[in-house]
Order: C-alpha cells, then structure tokens, then sequence
C-alpha cells in the first residue's frame, strides 16, 4: 500500500469540520506520545501552549471556524511506546478519538526497533479497527541527531523515522514527516539548535515546524 491521499483521507472529517450548528458535533482529536506532545520545552517547565497539539488546535479552528474540536493530550514526559501501548485501550481510545496523533519515536530508542514496531502497530491496528483515523509522526531532531547529520551518518533516530514512514505506508495512514521538515531546515544551511530548547525538546519555532506538517492534511478545500 501507501500512505493515505493527502486529499481524501481526511474528507469525512473535513466535511464534518466544515459543518455548522445545529448540524455539527463535537470532534474529538487524541495526541499521544512522549515529552514532546506533551509540551515539555527546558525539562521541568511544560509550556502547554507553545506546543504543537495547541498550535495544531489554533490553526484547525482558525480554518474550519464552525467547528466544534476538542484536541486532548494522553502524553506523558520521558514515555516510550511500550508503556503507551499498554494504556492505549483505558487512557486513549476512551476519549472516542477522531483523529489520533501518535510520536514516540525520540524515546524508542530506549527500547529498539523491533520493540518499537511491536508497539506502534498494535495501537495502531487497535485504533484502526474502532474505526479511528490516524497519523503518524516521524520524530523531530535533537542534539544527537544534529551531530549524526553534521557527520553525514545515518542515526538510530533516522531508523525509526524510516519505520514509521514504512507503518504509515502498510496500513495507508497519514503521516507528519516531522524529521523531513528538520532536515529540510537543516539542509538549507539553518542551525537546527535554533529549533530546540532543551537538547531534546523543540521550542516554539520547532513545534510550529510540526503542527505545519499536521495541517499540510487539512488544506482549505
């Protein structure tokens, strides 16, 4: 397969978003993750609002102004997707998601690929079946992997970035290619450090990044 039309993937949702009262209801999107969507910048100072399920709230709501979207964060500081996976069905899907957000990859390899892909694809598939629609986040960068480009290696975070690009391409989900747009910001000559705030952490600039590669699936149509 492939990763979901970028036009059509989200079409029943974004008719649903464009539908006013007294025929419109609630939309409920779920990020899920580690620090990041979470909103820890400078750990321990989480800056909720400087985050990208707040700038991606702020922009949805600014393109479909009708609309009725609750954006609910399930992440929690310095998890991987092992433990993500294991509250997934009491603390995410509880919500009634949507549309869920998942990013996990920048503490994954904590656990590895083989453990991370375990992970990912059983919430995936888990969501998938309730019939929820998903994207899927590749990482954004840190201080590690901005040293790894500078050496022209291949990281251990790029592995899982190329992962998550193959889940997103086998069961045709959408996909916020965050590590693209680092890269990309990098490879035109910008200091990436100017994006972080932590060495590990995105700042406001870097998360602006992110809910940019999440709104490229909700463009005016």
């Amino acid at each position: 397969m492939a990763v979901a039309n970028i036009q059509t993937y989200f079409s029943d949702i974004v008719e649903l978003l464009k539908t006013h009262w007294p025929d419109n209801r609630l939309v409920n999107i779920v990020c899920h993750g580690h620090s990041v969507p979470a909103g820890y910048f400078a750990t321990p100072f989480v800056d909720t609002f400087n985050a990208y399920p707040h700038l991606f709230h702020r922009a949805i709501k600014e393109r479909f102004p009708f609309a009725v979207i609750n954006v609910i964060v399930t992440a929690i500081g310095g998890e991987n997707s092992a433990r993500g996976a294991h509250r997934f069905q009491s603390e995410v899907l509880t919500h009634r998601p949507d549309i869920l957000t998942i990013d996990y990859s920048l503490n994954d390899r904590q656990i590895g690929l083989q453990a991370a892909l375990a992970n990912w694809t059983q919430m995936i598939e888990t969501a998938k079946d309730k019939g929820v629609k998903i994207v899927l986040l590749t990482p954004s960068w840190d201080n590690e992997q901005i040293e790894c480009f500078n050496r022209s290696k291949q990281s251990t975070l790029e592995k899982h970035a190329e992962q998550i690009r193959m889940l997103a391409d086998k069961y045709n989900l959408a996909l916020a290619d965050s590590f693209a747009a680092f890269e990309r910001y990098a490879k035109e000559g910008q200091d990436v450090s100017e994006l972080l705030s932590w060495p590990n952490h995105p700042n406001r600039d870097g998360h602006n990044l992110i809910a940019a590669e999440l709104m490229r699936w909700f463009a005016a149509r």
